[in-house]
């Protein structure tokens, strides 16, 4: 899209740190007609300092970085860079690199570090209709809204100011015809004041048009921003009717000026009769009666589009109203999916323990079962050397008289035993010699032993508790140094 291979300088700063103020787009039509070059014409306030990389992009109406560009051209480098004047530039944008659809666009003045420091009112690329309107729909944050709306107080504040100046400077035109034939020298000082202070205020009224552009495009950007304006409509509804008032408020001023114009008219024609004989000098008074005059239409025009701005807002709202009914809706069916993922995790989070008690006895049972092969291991070797006992005992005078049992008999293992974990190789050996001994059960980790009145249940604890798992991995551990090097491992990682 762009018409050079150079790119220009971007980044991604938002509208919140842009300075849309610093330069003015003038003469931005509503709509340019497609297949045509534009000309943009703006002008470069004492705020900014031009340079190299300066561009002016076009950019869609609604973007949020300076990277959103359509197309570019660059700035053209003014040759007198005096701080405390206004310069005005113009750039042609050729008609091969427009955009062909008929969506709403915006000329942005960009400088070489990215950074957004005017933007031009919203156009389109098409024929002009009579029934066109532009409506921007706005959706954000209430707390940008409502900071707009303090802007646009503050800027009302400032007109019924502008106002009052004026209002004075009538007074004093009037103070100055009364006096005009004592002191025309006087009277010509004062024409040079006013036409030094109207020139303040035509510098006024250009950051006022700069000022509001950038409200624009505040509001342009707030649209895509409707998340949180659901508890805080009615504050915007009163916030609306307060703009309303200040409206109203503005007209009454409007109309006061036009009777107080009205008057002052009366009165310069009854002057002019009084002064006929300094003609030259009364003609000088009247063009310059007629200049203020006309800015005083100007300023008239002025408040005509703040009403229509007043109006395009209100109907903005019943958007957002709409949209936020919908966003309602949209949240209370991803509360019922929440709730519903919420069950199935849960779910899984107990089919995950299950599985790891599992796999946990498991890991018990294949323990317990290398102890068992090594105490049977050890039970046969104790059952040989018992028989060898047995056997030097039965060959021994007073054994043989207490034990009718023939020496050669060999012990076999009882079926009582097997109910025991690890089994008894003595239980029918002795029970036969009648030598009673009770039965024991000993912890394969710590040799611990416990008499036969413990429950299964309490012995399988037992031996669970020698068993360290560790908590960052799933490895379990029987020898508490090793678990103890292996955690430290892991907090070192």
């Amino acid at each position: 899209m762009d018409e050079t291979l150079d790119e220009p300088p971007t980044s991604a700063v938002f509208l919140d740190n842009c300075h849309f103020s610093q330069v003015i787009f003038n003469n931005v039509e509503k709509f340019y007609v497609p297949g045509g070059d534009v000309t943009c014409y703006y002008t470069l306030t004492q705020h900014i300092t031009p340079r190299r990389k300066d561009w002016v992009g076009i950019f869609r109406v609604g973007w949020k970085t300076t990277r959103e560009y359509y197309t570019f051209m660059w700035a053209p480098f003014p040759s007198d860079l005096s701080g405390d004047s206004v310069m005005q530039q113009q750039i042609q944008f050729r008609a091969y690199y427009l955009p062909k659809d008929d969506e709403y666009y915006q000329f942005c003045y960009v400088d070489e570090e990215g950074v957004v420091r005017g933007a031009s009112v919203p156009f389109q690329f098409r024929a002009e209709t009579e029934d066109d309107i532009l409506v921007v729909t706005t959706q954000g944050e209430v707390e940008e809204i409502e900071q707009q709306n303090k802007d646009l107080l503050k800027e009302n504040k400032e007109l019924k100011e502008s106002c009052l100046c004026l209002q004075k400077q009538n007074l004093g035109l009037q103070e100055e015809l009364r006096l005009a034939q004592e002191k025309m020298k006087e009277l010509e000082g004062e024409v040079c004041f006013l036409q030094t202070g109207n020139l303040e205020l035509r510098r006024a009224q250009e950051l006022q048009a700069g000022e509001m552009s950038s409200a624009q495009m505040n509001l342009a950007s707030i649209r895509e921003q409707n998340i949180k304006l659901g508890k805080e409509n009615q504050e915007l509804q009163k916030g609306l009717e307060s703009l309303r008032n200040s409206c109203e408020k503005l007209e009454l001023e409007g109309n006061f000026l036009k009777e107080e114009n009205k008057r002052l008219t009366e009165q310069n024609g009854c002057r002019e009769r009084e002064l006929q004989q300094f003609k030259e000098h009364n003609q000088e008074v009247s063009s310059e009666k007629e200049q203020l005059e006309s800015r005083l239409k100007t300023t008239l025009d002025h408040m005509d589009q703040l009403q229509s701005q007043v109006l395009n807002r209100e109907k903005e709202m019943e958007n957002l109203v709409r949209m936020d009914h919908d966003k309602t809706e949209q949240l209370e069916h991803l509360k019922e999916e929440n709730r519903q993922l919420r069950v199935t995790l849960t779910e899984q989070h107990q089919n995950h323990n299950l599985a790891k008690e599992l796999e946990e006895k498991n890991h018990l049972f294949q323990i317990l079962q290398r102890k068992k092969d090594e105490i049977e291991e050890k039970n046969l070797r104790l059952k040989q050397e018992n028989n060898e006992l047995l056997i030097r005992l039965s060959e021994s005078p007073d054994y043989s008289a207490q034990v009718a049992v023939p020496s050669a008999q060999v012990p076999t293992r009882s079926p009582e035993s097997a109910d025991l974990l690890f089994g008894n190789p003595y239980y029918q050996s002795l029970e036969t010699y009648g030598v009673t001994v009770p039965s024991v059960k000993k912890c394969p980790l710590c040799r611990e032993v416990f008499s036969d009145d413990i429950g299964p249940r309490q012995y399988e604890d037992h031996v669970r508790s020698h068993i360290l798992d560790c908590p960052y991995c799933d490895e379990t551990f029987e020898d508490k140094q090793v678990y103890d090097d292996h955690v430290y491992c892991h907090s070192l990682e």
